[in-house]
């Protein structure tokens, strides 16, 4: 098989024809131009993920491509922000033109839906490792923050917290109950194709008062919130919202899963009682988990009595 170089390859499966204006310059010099339009300020994450640490190494490598933007593009979905532009950085093993164009199939897939240009980044040898850094957008002063909570405050999440969790356990075969099918792929969908909820974050701006999104585990993500916050939170697990998948399997550990697994991508948020009305009426399902409290730490309750369950996400090290 024949090895081809950087910028064949760039040229083979990166480069796509730009009609976005705000590109000035993309791929091929030395860095990109953008502009951003005024009275915006720019938003910028960086996220890097690592084959068998961040993805199955036998993960399809067009899911790859969609979950290496899609947990980029969810950072930015927590700050209400327009996603805009992407610059992505590939370490690979070798050449591999088959990898390659499921890869960029599946990343242009999602770009393409959100209205996302690629426009700069780099290729390598080495072990397979992918960085994305996604830039967006949001009018000055409008960005939601993880602090801003306040005693009183609602907490909500999008979705349904732990399909991916339970996905991450039958792809490693670390499940060996019977699941109905549609259960199964539901939870395997979640897992490889993260939704990044942009749309929700902007309709969230002047309504949360924080916000994050849920990669490592919800209770470990609200705990970030809730120091940024300086502030405390009651959960109820009974107010959980429960998909086909975690309705499938036994309630204690579904509640396990909903508060301990990692990539979700589902937005965290607080907002006042007084904007219970505005978050009833979004288009995506935002369900009510519990409050904010004036204390510190984050207490479990089901039916309001308090209970012990282990509480810890993931970590990168």
């Amino acid at each position: 098989m024949t090895q081809k170089g950087e910028f064949e390859l760039i040229d083979e499966f990166f480069r796509r024809p730009g009609a976005d204006a705000s590109v000035r310059l993309g791929i091929g010099d030395d860095a990109a131009l953008v502009a951003v339009p005024p009275g915006h300020e720019l938003v910028v994450t960086t996220d890097t993920l690592v084959a068998g640490r961040h993805f199955p190494e036998a993960a399809a490598a067009y899911d790859i491509g969609w979950k290496a933007l899609a947990v980029n593009l969810s950072d930015l979905a927590a700050m209400g922000a327009e996603a805009r532009w992407v610059t992505l950085a590939l370490t690979l093993p070798e050449s591999d033109a088959e990898f390659l164009g499921e890869f960029a199939r599946g990343f242009f897939a999602l770009a393409g839906r959100e209205q996302v240009s690629l426009i700069g980044g780099d290729t390598t040898r080495g072990p397979l490792t992918i960085t994305v850094t996604a830039l967006g957008i949001v009018p000055q002063g409008a960005a939601l923050r993880r602090r801003g909570a306040a005693a009183g405050d609602d907490i909500y999440v999008s979705g349904c917290p732990g399909d991916a969790g339970l996905g991450l356990r039958l792809e490693l075969e670390q499940w060996v109950d019977e699941l109905p099918a549609a259960a199964r792929e539901l939870a395997l969908q979640r897992l490889h194709r993260p939704e990044p909820r942009l749309a929700l974050g902007r309709a969230l701006r002047g309504v949360a008062s924080a916000c994050l999104d849920v990669s490592d585990g919800l209770a470990q993500d609200l705990g970030h919130l809730l120091r940024a916050s300086g502030v405390g939170a009651d959960l109820e697990l009974g107010s959980f919202p429960r998909s086909l998948a975690l309705a499938a399997i036994d309630p204690a550990f579904a509640d396990i899963l909903a508060l301990t697994s990692g990539d979700d991508y589902e937005l965290l948020f607080t907002a006042p009682v007084t904007a219970r009305d505005k978050i009833a009426g979004l288009p995506l399902r935002c369900t009510p988990i519990g409050s904010i409290t004036a204390g510190h730490g984050l207490r479990l309750l089901r039916g309001g009595a308090p209970v012990e369950l282990p509480v810890a996400g993931f970590t990168h090290f």
